[in-house]
């Protein structure tokens, strides 16, 4: 499970006794793991029922956390899970409407929402994946060594602006002004003034200003493949009723073919 940061991930625990029915520990001690190696300890914690845990955690870090339950007295019990915390918005090439809406669910119905929500970033980083190039805008910062031409190539594109670029130690400031970049491979030099030497440091957003409708429909097709592997098919006519199956047991896809199609994906064995 991933959360936003900031945002408020439940933790539940269920104990139950020897023959299997629901029963409270002695006590139930929950420590969370941080990301920075510090801990929360909450101690006791209070069932909210016979052998029902729970704990609301609002997340400061961003990073993977570790949860450890552990009961002790009677019916004693102990538990680790895991759970990740995003330091930035999710990437998403379709909304959370649309989806529902592909699915055919209820737009009113949120019980499955943060689960679909996490489908919809991995359906969007697969197709960047595929295409080799970021479609959803977001900000990127990183490191970069100009060669000895004092070029730099950024590893995000299609970069759309420079926002800030300087040495690490912040001694030496670009004038965004006085550089020039190609959009597509993020190659980047001095036109005027100063040219980019040693270890450059560059703030820049890269993606496309409008994402283009076979790209989301793309993205769609493969949120419901992933929907439909892990959940069944909820009733839809085999193949999508047009002969082809989305989905074979044993035999699945890893990207869709529509999605596939949608994507300009060259077909194996189709000129």
């Amino acid at each position: 499970m991933a959360y936003d940061l900031g945002a408020v991930a439940r933790l539940t625990m269920a104990v139950t006794d020897a023959d299997g029915a629901p029963a409270d520990s002695g006590t139930m001690v929950l420590t969370i793991g941080l990301p920075d190696d510090s801990t929360v300890v909450v101690d006791p914690v209070t069932p909210t029922a016979t052998g029902s845990y729970v704990h609301d955690y609002t997340t400061t870090q961003a990073g993977r956390h570790t949860v450890r339950w552990v009961g002790t007295g009677a019916n004693p019990t102990a538990y680790t899970d895991v759970f990740d915390v995003r330091d930035a918005a999710p990437v998403a090439l379709v909304s959370l409407r649309r989806a529902k809406g592909q699915l055919n669910f209820d737009e009113d119905d949120t019980s499955d929402d943060t689960e679909l929500r996490g489908m919809i970033t991995g359906g969007s980083l697969a197709v960047e994946r595929h295409l080799g190039r970021i479609v959803a805008r977001r900000s990127f910062t990183e490191r970069r060594t100009a060669d000895r031409r004092g070029r730099v190539l950024l590893s995000h594109v299609p970069v759309l602006a420079l926002t800030t670029v300087q040495t690490p130690d912040g001694t030496t400031v670009w004038d965004v002004d006085d550089l020039e970049f190609d959009p597509d491979s993020g190659m980047v030099a001095a036109k005027a003034g100063r040219a980019l030497r040693g270890d450059v440091d560059f703030t820049y957003p890269a993606g496309l200003r409008i994402v283009p409708e076979d790209y989301q429909l793309a993205t769609l097709i493969i949120v419901q493949h992933l929907w439909e592997t892990q959940r069944g098919r909820m009733g839809a006519v085999p193949g999508g009723g047009d002969g082809e199956p989305t989905y074979i047991s044993g035999k699945g896809f890893a990207l869709p073919r529509r999605a596939l199609e949608l994507l300009d994906s060259p077909l194996p064995g189709v000129a």
